[in-house]
């Protein structure tokens, strides 16, 4: 048990597990789980399916409780064999955000309410939402579609959007789910190259799952899951940003 958390790392594991069902049906979907992710750094989650890679994902989302462990959040420790946050709703909205497989915009709202949304339901005012929604989206290089609706855009063009909306409230932390799966190579490494990018710029940390062998290059380290026990993790290449 850790009574501390490494001021630097913004994601820390230690030995977490996570169970579902007991007795003869348990299945065992994570086992003593430790590992660190810092500011600056991408960092590859990949395995067979099955292998626990979205239930870690979801558990470092604060979305499922694990069943024993530690984990801090940017200096938090937000569980110690339960939960330590009382509203982990706010503790999402600030500390993280999440891209996944599919862009999921509302369909209704152009690509700035889409950001706008998530700043809004922080308690930003309708002026300061609009701003930030499309500096991002500016800085994301789809500002010129920002009034467009979701069903207008290139796939692309729809997961830079979404990828803003992630950043809304500027989170430590992005946690992505296959965000490259529903587009091509070209497409699917121009995001990638995003990330990378926001890894550098805001100094997040970012975990993404993937199944993308062709991708591994632009990861800092990548971390292998195989039955939810973790059997390796490899520089990929020459971290860029993480602090030492």
């Amino acid at each position: 048990m850790y009574e501390t958390a490494d001021p630097k790392a913004l994601i820390e594991l230690h030995a977490v597990s996570k169970h579902f069902g007991e007795g003869a049906t348990r299945v065992n979907a994570l086992v003593d789980v430790t590992m660190s992710v810092f500011p600056g750094q991408v960092v590859g989650l990949v395995g067979a399916s099955g292998s626990g890679k979205s239930t870690l994902l979801s558990v470092v989302g604060c979305v499922t409780e694990p069943s024993s462990g530690w984990m801090s959040l940017d200096g938090e420790i937000v569980y110690d064999q339960r939960w330590l946050s009382r509203d982990l709703r706010r503790l999402r909205l600030e500390k993280i955000g999440f891209i996944f497989q599919t862009h999921n915009l509302l369909p209704f709202l152009t690509g700035t309410e889409n950001v706008m949304e998530v700043l809004e339901l922080a308690g930003a005012t309708s002026v300061d939402a609009r701003t930030r929604a499309t500096d991002l989206l500016d800085y994301l290089e789809v500002g010129h579609r920002k009034d467009a609706m979701p069903g207008t855009l290139s796939g692309g063009e729809a997961q830079r959007v979404a990828i803003a909306r992630a950043l809304a409230n500027g989170p430590r932390i992005i946690l992505a789910d296959e965000p490259t799966a529903p587009l091509d190579s070209q497409r699917a490494g121009v995001v990638m190259d995003l990330l990378r990018r926001l890894a550098t710029d805001q100094q997040t940390a970012i975990l993404v799952v993937t199944h993308d062998e062709s991708l591994f290059d632009r990861f800092d380290r990548i971390f292998r899951l195989k039955d939810g026990r973790p059997v390796s993790t490899e520089e990929a290449i020459s971290p860029q940003g993480a602090m030492a």
